[in-house]
């Protein structure tokens, strides 16, 4: 079995940024349900500020720069992507809608005939 490397928050700072932004999450969402009475409007409005507070406070974090960097990478490499041209997307499109539908019919004919060789020749159960 290989060794994979696990990566970890390393420093005291991150751990506190994290714990920081897990704090704001939990703040938010308890402001958001104790100021029911004040109105929507306050109860949205902390929730909103505590979730973005939260947001800010992740991306100072080494795991948050990791974030942003994994979807940099990630968006890159969708623009290297070739997308098929409309015509060969729908031609494989059918072709898969096609095969699905001969495997579904062979599938339900080798049922039947499973059926057949069980129920009415080995068992002798008449439907």
């Amino acid at each position: 079995m290989a060794n994979i490397p696990v990566e970890t928050v390393n420093t005291a700072g991150d751990k506190a940024k994290l714990a920081v932004a897990g704090v704001l999450v939990i703040a938010a969402l308890v402001g958001f349900y104790s100021l029911a009475k004040q109105g929507p409007a306050a109860q949205w409005a902390t929730l909103v500020v505590g979730l973005g507070a939260a947001i800010v406070v992740f991306f100072t974090s080494e795991s948050g720069r990791q974030l942003v960097a994994f979807g940099r990478e990630a968006w890159r490499e969708v623009r290297k992507v070739v997308w098929p041209a409309r015509k060969e997307a729908v031609q494989m499109t059918t072709y898969v809608f096609v095969f699905v539908l001969i495997m579904a019919i062979f599938l339900w004919m080798t049922d039947k005939t499973l059926e057949w060789v069980f129920y009415d020749l080995i068992l002798g159960w008449k439907k």
